[in-house]
């Protein structure tokens, strides 16, 4: 017995995250233990958490989209206003 979701057309998710940003948590975690382990370099475990805070899934939405659709809104693409004067 296979049991669908209700929108076939969904990204693939498990627990909070898409399966890329596990992919991403995942290499980046590695890269930041081999780092602080052999170097004492502190930062990209740091970079590596906020990241995962950031892509956390809550109602087919994360933080970072809603920082890059304000980013594309406020500063990327160009505003478009037609002005009219009508009696």
């Amino acid at each position: 017995m296979y049991i669908y979701p209700d929108n076939l057309k969904a990204k693939a998710t498990l627990w909070l995250w898409q399966l890329k940003d596990i992919g991403i948590i995942g290499v980046c975690a590695l890269c930041s233990i081999l780092a602080l382990t052999q170097a004492g370099f502190f930062p990209p475990i740091v970079f590596t958490a906020v990241y995962a805070f950031l892509t956390i899934r809550f109602e087919d939405t994360s933080i970072l989209d809603f920082i890059r659709y304000a980013c594309a809104f406020f500063f990327v693409r160009q505003q478009f206003f037609e002005w009219r004067f009508t009696k």
